[in-house]
C-alpha cells in the first residue's frame, strides 16, 4: 500500500468521489489539505462568508446530485456553517463538512478559536463524525461520504488541526466498494396493497416531492398521472417536481401557492405522494382553506422510513427510491387497470383547466391593487413584478433560486417550470440570505444556464457582500432585488396583531443597484414592467453578473406564514396597558 500523509489520503477520497471543487474561505487549519488541491484537480471557491459557501454547495447538490464539500478554519470558520447546514439538514441535501479543531494536545484549554463544533453540529447533520487519529483520516472521510448519500443530509468531519500531518499506508477504495447507490422498491407486497387502494380510488391526487425530482422520475409520474386521470400537486417549493405545460398540473401546494391544487386535494379521497415526507408546514392550511383531506387514503413513497407517516396516518408506505417505487408501481397498475380513455380524460383536463383559471384570475386581480409612492419615485406592485420574472423563467428555461420572506414567498404563486431542477428554495428552515448564495452553487453545477435569485430586500442585505464572489468566478446570476423599505413579512404581522405599531420592520438604503455597480456587477434600477422584461433580458445576453433593483410598494402584503402562531396581545403592567389588544381601534 502507498505511503502518504492524511492531507493526501483526506484529498484523494475527495478526488475519488467526484469532488472538483470545495468552498470556504481559506485558513491556517487546513492550509497542508488545501495545498494539495491545484494538484488533485480541485477548485477552491473562496467565498466572503462561510454560510455562502453551504448555502452554494446545498444548490450544486441538488442540481448535480454530488455532494458538496466546504471547509473553514477551526472555531469560527467552521461554526459560520450552522445556518446553511442546518438548511440542507432539513432539505436531505448530502453535504460534507471538513472541520478543524484546535491542536489534539491543546483540546479542552480554551485556546485560540477552540469551539466545540463536533458537538454544535449533532443536532443539524446526519452525523458528526471525528478523526480518532491521523491513520484514520481517510477513512473517516470515506465513512462520511456514505453516510451523506445513504441518509441524504450533511455530514460533518471534524479533524484536529495536527491530524493532517503525520505519515500512513492506506489503500485508495474507489466509492463502490465502501458505499451503494441508493435505489429498490422496498417490500414488493406492499405493492399489491398500494394498487387495490388506488383502483378504488374515485378522487385521486398525486402528490409529487422533491424525490421525484432528485430520482429523475418526472416522465413516469406523467404517464401514470395520464394513465389514471389524476390531477398531480406539487409539494412545497418543489415547484418543478411536475411540468407545468402538462395539463394534469395543478400548481404547488403550502403557503402561497395554488388555490386551484388546494381546492382539488382537498376532495381526494386517494392521495399518492411521490417522494415526499408531506411536511408538516407544507401541508397546513392556507388560504383559509383546510385543503389536506383527514378522511383520505394515503399512499406514501420515500426512501426514508422515518418520513413515512411521521405526519399524516398512510394507509400505505412504500419504503423505497421514488423512480424504482414509480417505475413498479405503474406496471402494476397497467396490469390490473385498463387506461383511461380521451373521453374519460376531458373532465378531468377541463376541472384542471378550470380551477387554474379561477385562481389566474384571482392572482391578477390581487396584483391590479392600486400602488403607492416612496420618497416620491412611483413603486411597483410586488405581484407585477413576479409575473415578469415568473414569465422570463418559465420562457428560458432559467434556474430561479428563492429566498423567505413577503415577495420571496409569494413567488411560490408565479414560478412554474416545463422541467425538472429548475427549482431551488430554501424550504422549511426558512432563513434569509439563501437565495442568491444559492444562485452562485446552481451557476457552478450548471454554467450555460441562466439563473436567477429572488429575494427581498431583507434577505439581500445578508447576500450583497457575495456580489464580488460572483464576479471574481464570473458567475452571470441575475439577482432581483425587491427594494420594499421593509422586513415585510414581519410587517404584517405588526399590522394583524399590534395594531400598525412597527419595530425593527424598516429596512433603508441608498441604491443596491449601485452598490452592485461598485462591487464589479451590471445595476438596474427598475419600477414597471417593461423596464424590468429589458433589464432581464438584457442581463441575460451580457452573461455577467447583475443587480436587478426593483423598487416595490411594501404595503402590499402577504397574508401571514401562520396566523395559529401569534396572539393578540395581553398586557397587565400598568407601563405596557395601552399596549393591550382590548385598547385596539
Amino acid at each position: 500500500m502507498p505511503k502518504m500523509t492524511p492531507s493526501e489520503a483526506m484529498a484523494e477520497v475527495l478526488v475519488n468521489e467526484g469532488v472538483t471543487h470545495v468552498g470556504g474561505i481559506m485558513g491556517s487549519a487546513y492550509m497542508d489539505l488545501l495545498d494539495l488541491f491545484p494538484a488533485a484537480g480541485i477548485d477552491f471557491i473562496s467565498v466572503r462568508h462561510e454560510q455562502t459557501a453551504g448555502h452554494m454547495e446545498d444548490a450544486y447538490c441538488r442540481l448535480t446530485g454530488k455532494a458538496g464539500v466546504v471547509v473553514g478554519q477551526n472555531g469560527p470558520g467552521v461554526t459560520n456553517y450552522v445556518t446553511a447546514v442546518a438548511t440542507a439538514n432539513m432539505a436531505h441535501t448530502p453535504m460534507v463538512i471538513i472541520s478543524p479543531s484546535a491542536g489534539s494536545i491543546s483540546i479542552g484549554w480554551d485556546g485560540f478559536q477552540e469551539c466545540d463544533t463536533w458537538n454544535l453540529f449533532k443536532p443539524i447533520t446526519k452525523a458528526s463524525l471525528r478523526v480518532p487519529h491521523p491513520k484514520r483520516a481517510g477513512d473517516i472521510m470515506r465513512t462520511a461520504f456514505r453516510t451523506a448519500y445513504a441518509q441524504r443530509g450533511p455530514v460533518l468531519v471534524d479533524i484536529p488541526r495536527d491530524y493532517f500531518y503525520g505519515e500512513l499506508e492506506e489503500e485508495i477504495l474507489k466509492p463502490h466498494q465502501y458505499r451503494v447507490a441508493p435505489g429498490g422498491i422496498g417490500n414488493p407486497a406492499q405493492f399489491a396493497h398500494a394498487v387495490e387502494v388506488i383502483k378504488g380510488a374515485k378522487n385521486l391526487v398525486i402528490v409529487a416531492g422533491r424525490g421525484v425530482v432528485d430520482a429523475d422520475c418526472v416522465k413516469t409520474v406523467q404517464e401514470m398521472a395520464k394513465f389514471l386521470g389524476a390531477p398531480v400537486a406539487t409539494t412545497y417549493l418543489h415547484n418543478d417536481a411536475y411540468p407545468c405545460d402538462d395539463p394534469f398540473w395543478t400548481g404547488p401546494i403550502g403557503y402561497m401557492g395554488s388555490k386551484a391544487a388546494m381546492r382539488i386535494l382537498q376532495k381526494a379521497d386517494v392521495i399518492l405522494a411521490i417522494g415526499t415526507r408531506l411536511s408538516y408546514f407544507g401541508t397546513l392550511p392556507q388560504y383559509d382553506i383546510n385543503y389536506f383531506p383527514k378522511t383520505a387514503k394515503i399512499v406514501q413513497i420515500d426512501i426514508n422510513p422515518q418520513h413515512i407517516a411521521k405526519t399524516h396516518p398512510v394507509e400505505v408506505g412504500l419504503c423505497a427510491d421514488a423512480k424504482d417505487a414509480s417505475e413498479e408501481l405503474f406496471k402494476r397498475l397497467q396490469a390490473a387497470l385498463k387506461a383511461k380513455t380521451d373521453a374519460e380524460l376531458q373532465p378531468v383536463y377541463n376541472m384542471v383547466k378550470s380551477e387554474l383559471e379561477t385562481w389566474y384570475k384571482e392572482i391578477e386581480e390581487i396584483a391590479n391593487e392600486p400602488v403607492g409612492e416612496r420618497d416620491g419615485e412611483k413603486l411597483m406592485h410586488p405581484r407585477k413584478a413576479l409575473e415578469v420574472v415568473g414569465k422570463f423563467v418559465t420562457d428560458t428555461n432559467a434556474i430561479a433560486t428563492t429566498d423567505i420572506g413577503n415577495t420571496s414567498s409569494t413567488a411560490n404563486s408565479y414560478l412554474r417550470f416545463k422541467n425538472p431542477k429548475r427549482h431551488i428554495a430554501t424550504l422549511t428552515f426558512g432563513n434569509t440570505g439563501f437565495a442568491y448564495q444559492a444562485a452562485l452553487g446552481a451557476q457552478l453545477a450548471c454554467k450555460e444556464d441562466t439563473v436567477v435569485s429572488i429575494a427581498g430586500d431583507g434577505a439581500w442585505g445578508m447576500s450583497l457582500f457575495e456580489v464580488p464572489t460572483a464576479v471574481q468566478y464570473n458567475l452571470p446570476v441575475i439577482a432581483t432585488v425587491y427594494n420594499n423599505g421593509a422586513w415585510c413579512a414581519e410587517k404584517k404581522n405588526q399590522i394583524d396583531f399590534y395594531n400598525n405599531r412597527f419595530v425593527g420592520s424598516d429596512i433603508w438604503s441608498n441604491s443596491y443597484a449601485k452598490i452592485g455597480e461598485a462591487m464589479g456587477a451590471d445595476g438596474y434600477k427598475v419600477n414597471n414592467q417593461a423596464d424590468l422584461k429589458n433589464a432581464l433580458e438584457e442581463a441575460q445576453k451580457n452573461r455577467r453578473p447583475a443587480v436587478i433593483e426593483i423598487m416595490t410598494d411594501g404595503w402590499r402584503l402577504a397574508p401571514p406564514f401562520r396566523r395559529d402562531a401569534l396572539a393578540l396581545p395581553t398586557r397587565f403592567l400598568p407601563k405596557y396597558e395601552h399596549l393591550d389588544a382590548k385598547n385596539f381601534k
